[in-house]
């Protein structure tokens, strides 16, 4: 069993930054895809941002140039930095990770609990 625990979620004015953390514990063998997702009231769960195993990075365009995630693939945790925060950027945001457990099977994809962003204008 994988867990993840984001913290760094809080209230923030417009123009501020915050940095998010996600940590992964339990059977790792390896962590291939990681990233972010938010989601606001009353809309669908959207991709923030992702990044391989091998630091290939995608983004969602309206966070381009303002969010930066990265990754520590040895004690496995995600990163993710936003800066030039917008109201449009409240929402919760939920990490996961594509989690290996043993070289004997495929990947489970697992879910933070998520953390609120709050951006007061």
């Amino acid at each position: 069993q994988v867990q993840l625990v984001e913290s760094g979620g809080g209230l923030v004015q417009a123009g501020g930054s915050l940095d998010l953390s996600c940590v992964a514990s339990g059977s790792i063998l390896r962590v291939y895809t990681l990233g972010w997702y938010r989601q606001a009231p009353g809309q669908q769960r959207d991709l923030v941002a992702q990044i391989t195993r091998g630091q290939v990075t995608n983004y969602q365009d309206s966070v381009k140039g303002r969010f930066t995630i990265s990754r520590d693939n040895v004690q496995n945790i995600a990163y993710l930095r936003m800066s030039s925060l917008k109201p449009e950027d409240t929402a919760v945001y939920y990490c996961f990770m594509e989690v290996q457990a043993t070289d004997h099977e495929g990947y489970q994809t697992y879910w933070g609990q998520g953390t609120q962003v709050t951006v007061s204008s």
